[in-house]
């Protein structure tokens, strides 16, 4: 019975160090973690936050990030994310070589974009390597979620954009398995 005992204590005694650190620690999303992970075109907005959910579906953890940004096109190849513009491609024209070249009239909405990473392995978004990154241009945003919603008899999760403007349009943002597709949803989202 002493032997099992002190077996055990000494168990205990080597696992306690590893319980006394935690889980690994989070990476925060910040400006450096934005800059990091596409560009130093980039800047987090912290007061809109970040959005958490599964937008394609693998079951891992994905992020859609709130940001500015001044020539999204520029680190594109370095940083490994596509550049995509579902609001334009909605409307008939969503190539987003020549709409990134598109002045906006209001200078509060100019260069907002929203980056997304498609998470990977146990640490979703948090990887050193995610699936997938893409910054989605043109999207006239003034909050972004992450919410159900249901696409051919199915629930899905998708990006829930309250759209800056006079009228308080809502839209959403779903990937389709290849892209992403923007879809109006007419009022407010309140």
């Amino acid at each position: 019975m002493r032997k099992i005992f002190l077996l055990l204590a000494f168990s205990v005694a080597m696992l306690l160090p590893a319980f006394a650190q935690g889980p690994p620690a989070a990476r925060k999303i910040d400006n450096d973690f934005v800059q990091r992970q596409f560009g130093d075109q980039f800047t987090l907005l912290p007061e809109i936050g970040a959005a958490f959910g599964d937008l394609d579906g693998d079951g891992v953890e994905d992020v859609a990030i709130a940001a500015r940004c001044k020539n999204p096109m520029l680190d594109q190849a370095d940083h490994n994310y596509t550049v995509i513009d579902p609001y334009n491609d909605f409307f008939g024209y969503g190539n987003p070589k020549l709409t990134t070249t598109f002045s906006e009239g209001d200078p509060a909405r100019r260069g907002l974009v929203v980056l997304i990473i498609h998470g990977a392995g146990p640490d979703a978004w948090r990887s050193a390597t995610p699936k997938a990154k893409y910054v989605i241009v043109n999207l006239p945003y003034r909050t972004i979620s992450v919410r159900k919603m249901t696409l051919r008899k199915k629930k899905i999760e998708a990006v829930y954009v309250e759209e800056a403007g006079d009228t308080g349009d809502s839209s959403a943002l779903f990937f389709d398995g290849r892209k992403f597709r923007y879809v109006p949803m007419g009022g407010d989202m309140q």
